[in-house]
């Protein structure tokens, strides 16, 4: 009965897990760290971060810098905002950090992205476009 009891605790953390993605992929323009995002699912910071690792294969930080980094592709490619306004539009307070994480994970800096990419997606469907577009994890881009 034990196994059973550890099987059900596994399926309760992985719940709480996803429920932190889940807040991460709505609240990513908002200030997030990970002591209020453990807090919130009333877990350590420490057990957050390793248990996210686990399921995800990266940091909830790595993770919300993905997700910040994947909405500023869309509007630069959108191409109506400044890079300046798009930094702070997905949740970054510098730019200069905003540039730097977006060439690591993009392989280009972001005004370079609006410039080439603004009609790059034109005519492919949203589904699709985000599949064709989305960052290169881990400092993996492509050098160009």
């Amino acid at each position: 009965m034990g196994s059973g009891r550890a099987q059900a605790q596994r399926l309760r953390d992985i719940a709480v897990i996803r429920r932190v993605r889940d807040r991460i992929d709505r609240e990513y323009a908002k200030p997030l760290n990970l002591e209020a995002l453990a807090r919130g699912a009333h877990l350590s910071a420490g057990h957050l971060s390793r248990e996210f690792r686990r399921l995800y294969g990266e940091s909830p930080y790595a993770y919300l810098m993905t997700r910040r980094i994947e909405r500023a592709m869309t509007l630069l490619r959108r191409g109506d905002l400044s890079v300046t306004e798009v930094c702070f539009e997905v949740g970054f307070s510098s730019l200069g950090t905003f540039s730097t994480r977006f060439a690591e994970l993009v392989g280009v800096p972001p005004s370079v992205y609006r410039r080439d990419q603004s009609k790059a997606a034109a005519g492919i469907p949203p589904c699709l476009s985000k599949q064709v577009t989305r960052p290169v994890k881990n400092r993996e881009a492509r050098a160009r």
